[in-house]
């Protein structure tokens, strides 16, 4: 499917005609999941069709180029070179690739902080009994992670640092060039959950001196929920060998030997199995709208409606709970509330879509959106 030049349109808000979930709602929650657009649904559709009318011939004509045009489309948005990214369908898949390419008897110590997902946690976390033993770095203010403190907790001893580009909770911007650096320094290695990150900031893999990197379609990047890559850099994770793997990851897999496995030279030698074809064709949609968008476009409109909805919620006596530099700012905007679940039921009364998670009720705009839309919620939320 070829990939449409961005809109002439100045006004990213009119994309919002692409999404129906606004002909009845005023959406505020892509930081858990990525609205549907007419286009997701269409090529899932599309693929559909071609399961109905051609079955497994498609795979070979057309399904897997989908596949390289997904790893390309991967690659573009995170600034990454060409044959350095894996498909998988959740990022716990893909961390268990990372998780079982290191030998712990010499490093046995695996990083990570209180403000990341827990799957990140709970992948060595149940390796313990291998003898993996996990350092999580606590956050002083429950905002973000000061970097002289992760440093502090990564020596010689270290196998893994494993950590967000993006704070799920706060939507605090982690400063990861330091960590990379001092993990070369140490040699130890890097990977970076961009869940929270890739689409709604600028990310180039290069610059942040990732070992790893690893999102998904469910959020910023409109392809829904079965689709997520992992990025590995090739010039510091050529001598790991992946040993949780699938027929993907082999050389020739159609060659169908059983005999030897022989991975891939190149970053998809960290696939697994056969990826899930309607996923891929609801990520290939949500990206061609990201690039009609014009990404750069995308990410300054998201910045700037983060921004403003954070001074309106302040101006309004409310509390959001964010760094306290625009710089450190995501599109994620924690407000603390003594009641978040029922903010949010009371939020979706009103026809507004928004998120809670402990203390906190999250808004989090994006480019479709418009400040009409945070104003109807912040007047709720201020009136409580």
């Amino acid at each position: 499917m070829p990939i449409a030049p961005p809109d002439t349109d100045t006004d990213l808000s009119l994309f919002r005609r692409h999404f129906p979930v606004f002909e009845r709602s005023i959406y505020l929650n892509s930081c858990s999941l990525g609205p549907l657009a007419r286009e997701v649904r269409a090529e899932i559709n599309g693929y559909l069709d071609l399961w109905e009318t051609r079955g497994a011939p498609a795979w070979y004509d057309t399904w897997l180029p989908a596949l390289d045009r997904l790893r390309a489309g991967y690659a573009e948005v995170i600034g990454a070179a060409p044959g350095t990214i894996a498909l998988h369908p959740s990022i716990s898949s893909a961390l268990t690739s990372v998780a079982d390419s290191f030998d712990y008897r010499r490093r046995p110590v695996v990083v990570t902080t209180s403000l990341d997902f827990p799957t990140i946690a709970y992948q060595w976390l149940g390796r313990t009994a291998q003898g993996v033993e996990v350092r999580v770095v606590e956050s002083p203010d429950g905002l973000s992670i000061p970097t002289e403190l992760l440093l502090r907790a990564v020596d010689e001893r270290t196998a893994l640092v494993a950590t967000s580009h993006v704070f799920f909770t706060t939507g605090a911007i982690q400063q990861l060039a330091p960590v990379a650096a001092h993990c070369r320094a140490v040699g130890a290695r890097l990977l970076v959950d961009g869940y929270q990150a890739a689409g709604q900031i600028p990310v180039h893999v290069g610059d942040l001196g990732a070992d790893f990197y690893c999102a998904g379609g469910l959020k910023w990047l409109l392809g829904g929920s079965g689709i997520a890559f992992l990025y590995s850099n090739p010039d510091t994770t050529g001598d790991l060998i992946p040993t949780a793997t699938g027929w993907f990851a082999h050389s020739r897999p159609f060659d169908f030997a059983t005999a030897t496995l022989s991975l891939r030279e190149d970053g998809r030698r960290y696939e697994t199995g056969t990826p899930a074809m309607g996923s891929v064709y609801a990520q290939l949609a949500g990206l061609e709208l990201l690039k009609r968008a014009g990404l750069a476009r995308v990410q300054a409109e998201t910045h700037r409606l983060s921004e403003l909805l954070i001074e309106e919620a302040l101006a309004a006596g409310l509390a959001p709970r964010v760094s306290g530099t625009a710089t450190e700012r995501s599109a994620i905007v924690p407000l603390a509330r003594p009641d978040p679940h029922a903010d949010v039921a009371r939020l979706a009364r009103a026809g507004i879509m928004a998120d809670a998670r402990p203390g906190l009720v999250r808004l989090s705009p994006y480019f479709y959106n418009t400040p009409s839309d945070h104003r109807a919620a912040l007047e709720i939320l201020a009136h409580v």
